[in-house]
C-alpha cells in the first residue's frame, strides 16, 4: 500500500467493521454455518435435477408448481427432522435483548 491508498483503506475498514464482525453476535455453534451456502446449493441442485426429469414445461404455472413442491418438501424436511441450526440456540439471541428492554422500561418508570 502506498501513502495515498492507506488512509482510504483505513476509512473503509473502520466503516465496515461492525458488518464484518456481526456474525460474532450469533451462538458459536452457528458461526461456521452462517458463511456456508451449502444448503442453498443442495436445494438448487435438487430443483435442477427435478426440472431435468421433466425436460420441457408446457407453461409457466407448471414450473412454479414443480419448484413450489420441491420447496415445500424441503421445508417439511428441515422442520421435522433436519435441524441445520438449533432453535434453542437461536432463542438465546432473543433473551439478552428482552432482558435489556425490561431493564430500560424499569429504569424509565
Amino acid at each position: 500500500m502506498d501513502a495515498k491508498t492507506a488512509p482510504q483503506g483505513v476509512i473503509i475498514a473502520s466503516e465496515f467493521t461492525t458488518d464484518v464482525l456481526s456474525h460474532l453476535d450469533f451462538p458459536e455453534q452457528h458461526r461456521s454455518k452462517l458463511h456456508s451456502t451449502n444448503p442453498l446449493e443442495r436445494l438448487n441442485k435438487e430443483v435442477k435435477r427435478r426440472a431435468d426429469v421433466v425436460g420441457i414445461f408446457p407453461n409457466e404455472a407448471s414450473i412454479i408448481r414443480l419448484i413450489g413442491a420441491v420447496l415445500l418438501e424441503q421445508n417439511d424436511e428441515w422442520q421435522l427432522q433436519h435441524r441445520y441450526m438449533q432453535v434453542e440456540a437461536m432463542a438465546e439471541l432473543l433473551t439478552p435483548a428482552n432482558e435489556a428492554e425490561a431493564r430500560q422500561i424499569a429504569a424509565a418508570a
